[in-house]
């Protein structure tokens, strides 16, 4: 399978962000808190430390996210070359189930693979056993927990601290 530039399933065409895309991640103020943050994230896939993806559907507007960071000073995580980290993923609730996720996750995973990575890792929120069913199914397992604290400046320009115990999953890509 090669690389598409874009992907349509469902009238939900999966791309690359591009900055007029930010004030639409925040979905209609839902996540309003992180609007600095998406816009630091933006700011290195434009360096190419990152790649930003979108399900963009054609009448609802941005209905899903996968955000890939390359490089990390957490080299564990991604290091450049071999391992990336997955974040940010979510679909808005009206088109889970629809092959959506699945798509945001598939292009991820091609375009690490074209890009000579062979492992992608990703945190998921110990509570979420939705999403622990969705990764294992795709092939992800539990290597590690996670303590799952961060933090961010929100939007109001105050520093969030986010408590989200988690485990850490991990996939080898193959061809």
């Amino acid at each position: 399978m090669t690389l598409r530039d874009d992907v349509v399933i469902l009238d939900v065409k999966v791309r690359l962000i591009q900055e007029a895309d930010l004030p639409a991640l925040e979905w209609g103020g839902e996540y309003s808190h992180f609007r600095y943050l998406y816009r630091e994230i933006f700011e290195n896939s434009v360096r190419k430390e990152a790649v930003l993806w979108v399900a963009d559907h054609k009448n609802a507007g941005l209905v899903g996210q996968l955000f890939v960071q390359l490089i990390s000073k957490r080299k564990k995580l991604a290091d450049g070359s071999l391992r990336a980290y997955f974040f940010g993923f979510r679909i808005q609730s009206l088109y889970r189930g629809m092959g959506v996720g699945t798509a945001l996750l598939n292009m991820a995973e091609q375009d690490l693979l074209n890009r000579g990575y062979r492992w992608a890792i990703l945190n998921v929120n110990r509570e979420n056993t939705l999403a622990q069913r969705f990764y294992r199914r795709s092939g992800y397992r539990i290597v590690s927990a996670e303590t799952g604290r961060w933090s961010y400046i929100d939007n109001t320009g105050q520093r969030r601290l986010v408590n989200e115990p988690a485990w850490r999953m991990m996939k080898k890509l193959s061809q």
